[in-house]
């Protein structure tokens, strides 16, 4: 990728490295020697056909899922088995889901300052007037009160985002976090990652949606059958993919 046509500021040194991560969910082997590593501030695009790995590899990166060998490292630090330190690092990783995940009894600004005030010890004063900045930023600043059933999927998707970034992660990690949104609710929280790359944070999404790809990635990595197939630009990878999996999957994909 040359300097111009970078989405955003330079790249820093690496802040999570996976090498030789394996994985088996009984006789499958869903992540096969997998090596990647995402740099300070880079976004990169998991895509792929379904049963690929995608998720998987999401979920390994802050052990929700283990893994059977290789090393995953978070900013130099490998990711420990279990227990303070685990937790710690974890609190580094910031997550969004497929489905919200939001406490039902809790309004939303206090599911956005659970987090602070328990893991990271804020004040609840301090914490509240950040949670308020954090949701003004996704646009849901108005529904502070509510509880997350009267919001919409697309401000309960984007009070999930506000809520991963109240712990000031280093990294985020986006799980399909569109695929259960109506399509009219896609964009609004697409906006609001694409803002979120501008400014810098390191993201790793899994996405179906090629246009976030083209307009917000550093990198796409293309898996199947558990293993990483390719890596370019996106501008390479969507015109010129070098694979016969990666061109046969774009030409389902981008033909509809």
């Amino acid at each position: 990728m040359t300097e111009s046509d970078e989405p955003n500021q330079e790249l820093g040194p690496a802040l999570v490295e996976l090498v030789g991560v394996n994985k088996h969910f009984g006789e499958l082997h869903v992540l096969q020697d997998i090596n990647l590593t995402i740099a300070k501030g880079e976004v990169v695009v998991v895509i792929g056909p379904s049963g690929s790995g995608k998720s998987t590899l999401c979920r390994t990166i802050n052990r929700l899922e283990t893994i059977d060998d290789g090393t995953i490292t978070v900013d130099g630090k490998v990711l420990p088995e279990e227990g303070k330190a685990l937790a710690q690092l974890r609190s580094d990783v910031g997550m969004v889901f497929q489905s919200f995940n939001l406490f039902a009894h809790k309004s939303i600004l206090d599911n956005v300052t659970l987090g602070p005030i328990k893991v990271r010890r804020r004040s609840s004063a301090e914490a509240r007037k950040r949670g308020m900045e954090l949701l003004e930023r996704v646009g849901v600043a108005n529904q502070a009160e509510k509880y997350p059933a009267q919001l919409s999927g697309g401000q309960q998707q984007r009070v999930a985002i506000a809520r991963a970034l109240a712990m000031d992660p280093k990294v985020m990690l986006f799980d399909e976090p569109t695929s259960a949104l109506d399509p009219e609710m896609v964009n609004e929280v697409l906006d609001v990652m694409v803002d979120l790359a501008k400014g810098g944070m390191t993201m790793i999404v899994v996405t179906h949606e090629m246009g976030f790809a083209r307009k917000a990635a550093h990198r796409v990595v293309f898996m199947s059958d558990g293993q990483i197939i390719e890596e370019a630009d996106p501008e390479s990878f969507f015109t010129n993919p070098q694979s016969n999996r990666a061109k046969d999957f774009l030409g389902k994909i981008l033909t509809h």
